[in-house]
């Protein structure tokens, strides 16, 4: 599990967010990785990203953009036998109670609750197989500009929409009407999570549980905020990833290890 995410090391600061005032909410995103170097190498021709080291170790990286972490990666895949891809962190206020319903409701937990001081984190699977992480405790650095620098929002590609946003509110508490939780809206026929008034998820029916190509099955999928789509899709070319879709606001890109995500123009946002 790709731990550094959540934990990256930050220096204490007056503005640090706790999930105990900010939950449900996407708070983190992190990519195993079988090549530490070559993976640094391709993001960095991507999407700009600058690097610096984890507290965790040497297996482990800390992305930056213009400055702000925004994303953690893990040369862990092959030494964990883990599947190369990357995963969204939710922020919860309690990561055992949350483990718990994931639980009750048909999902799993693959990984943890295990203790990362200054939290806890742990790695599910919804009822459908889609992977994605929860934290509790101190956020990275300051919420609000990770909010801005990172991900537009991050995408679930499941088998049912409706079911599925059911499952993850239960779980995490969407709609709860408690101060700080998210919020549920049903938009152009998909699930739309807002925190804060800002969209941070969606969720669209569609995906094959059984299907053979990963793309297809239910998985949750991140979208990067970039200036120039046609430039990261031939910057993903020239440096070994591929490109599944593009059009001008968006593409759909492979890594050269094969993990999938999109980026999308910051003018359609």
């Amino acid at each position: 599990m790709n731990h550094n995410a959540p934990v990256s090391g930050e220096p204490r600061r007056r503005d640090v967010v706790s999930t105990h005032s900010v939950f449900g909410a996407p708070c983190w995103v992190s990519l195993t990785s079988r090549d530490l170097e070559a993976t640094q190498d391709f993001y960095s021709a991507v999407l700009g990203w600058r690097w610096r080291d984890a507290k965790l170790g040497e297996h482990f990286r800390i992305a930056l953009a213009d400055g702000v972490p925004v994303a953690g990666i893990a040369a862990v895949a092959a030494m964990w036998q883990m599947a190369v891809a990357w995963t969204p962190y939710f922020a919860v206020p309690d990561a055992d109670v949350a483990v718990a319903r994931a639980r009750e409701r048909g999902g799993t937990a693959a990984v943890g609750p295990l203790s990362f001081p200054p939290g806890r984190a742990a790695l599910l699977a919804d009822r459908d197989g889609a992977t994605f992480g929860i934290w509790q405790g101190e956020l990275v650095g300051n919420w609000e500009a990770w909010r801005r620098a990172a991900p537009t929002f991050v995408r679930l590609h499941t088998r049912n929409a409706f079911d599925s946003a059911i499952f993850y509110g239960e779980v995490l508490g969407w709609a709860s009407g408690q101060p700080g939780c998210c919020e549920v809206e049903y938009e152009a026929g998909e699930v739309v999570l807002r925190s804060q008034g800002d969209v941070v998820a969606r969720i669209d029916s569609g995906a094959v549980e059984a299907a053979p190509d990963p793309s297809v099955r239910p998985h949750w999928q991140i979208h990067f905020a970039v200036n120039d789509v046609p430039g990261c899709a031939r910057a993903a070319e020239k440096h070994g990833g591929s490109v599944l879709s593009e059009d001008e606001t968006e593409a759909i890109l492979r890594d050269a290890d094969g993990a999938q995500f999109t980026v999308t123009s910051r003018r359609a946002r």
